[in-house]
């Protein structure tokens, strides 16, 4: 089964798909405005959820993510684990999981600056480094970070995770994907001291940063690959179009919506999925979905009350 997460505590004076009149945006008129919040619902499915095999806390099979507020700002993020590892008798959600869990707890701390979300994942990624306990694997990461008070979005993405920014309808701003070649994703690893060197492994520096101004009613998508790989644009627009107000239960059900479409065309040998024809530009002829975790936070900007 899928599971379904909610997030948040925000009065939330939205209108989709364009500035509300609580804006001064909206009016011409105020300057400055009120703070600005995310109201938050993740959802998602494991690869292997069909055998029954259901992970605990906010993780989907290898991926994982979290949400964490603080008073200058609200920040989610997503890992998708490397598979490869589980042939080398490593569990790749122990790596993603915790990266996750340890920049949720940075937030949490106010251990972080709202303007450098790299920087959370390099202090994040740092502290895994020197880890008492040894932790092997490699994962992709994608932050977001919402600064309650500029209203601007401060993003780092490493890797095929990433996100979408939806204001009116269209896509107004998007991570960038970064691929070393077709399927070998940028990646932060750790690997055993003789494998070093020779495993894959990115540095948090490494990760594409962009800062970006949101409007309340703005609709920001995060998710691992297997979205992405399997639903292009057009389809997570229409899944979006039913979103038809900014309250909890609206954003859970629009979520679970885009998880389970995009997990049913996941299996569909018969569909042209954007993995598939990825593949055929590479020279493969492939067709189909992509099997794969399925992880999606979908929030919507609104003004925040403590």
């Amino acid at each position: 089964m899928f599971s379904v997460l909610s997030y948040g505590r925000l009065v939330a004076r939205a209108v989709l798909g364009g500035l509300s009149q609580t804006d001064p945006r909206a009016g011409g008129g105020g300057s400055g405005g009120g703070d600005y919040g995310l109201v938050t619902a993740g959802c998602g499915f494991g690869k292997d959820f069909r055998k029954g095999l259901l992970k605990k806390g906010a993780c989907y099979g290898d991926d994982a993510c979290f949400v964490a507020r603080h008073r200058s700002a609200d920040v989610l993020g997503v890992a998708d684990g490397v598979g490869g590892w589980r042939d080398y008798g490593v569990d790749p959600s122990q790596f993603s999981g915790t990266l996750m869990r340890t920049c949720e707890r940075l937030v949490k701390e106010g251990r972080f600056v709202p303007s450098n979300p790299i920087g959370i994942l390099t202090t994040s990624y740092c502290e895994l480094l020197q880890n008492k306990v040894p932790l092997l694997g490699s994962s992709t990461a994608c932050i977001v970070v919402l600064d309650r008070t500029s209203h601007r979005l401060h993003t780092a993405n490493l890797g095929d995770s990433g996100f979408l920014v939806v204001r009116g309808g269209e896509v107004v701003h998007r991570s960038d994907e970064q691929q070393h070649y077709f399927n070998t994703p940028f990646q932060l690893s750790i690997a055993p001291p003789e494998a070093e060197g020779v495993v894959l492994s990115d540095s948090p520096d490494a990760a594409d940063s962009t800062s970006f101004d949101v409007q309340l009613g703005d609709i920001i998508l995060t998710a691992t690959d297997g979205l992405f790989d399997n639903m292009p644009d057009y389809m997570i627009l229409q899944e979006l179009k039913k979103l038809k107000n900014s309250n909890y239960e609206s954003i859970q059900q629009t979520a679970r919506s885009i998880a389970e479409q995009a997990h049913e065309l996941a299996y569909d040998p018969n569909y042209m999925s954007p993995f598939a024809q990825f593949a055929c530009d590479n020279g493969l002829n492939v067709r189909g979905g992509k099997p794969d975790d399925i992880t999606v936070l979908l929030s919507i900007v609104a003004e925040y009350t403590d």
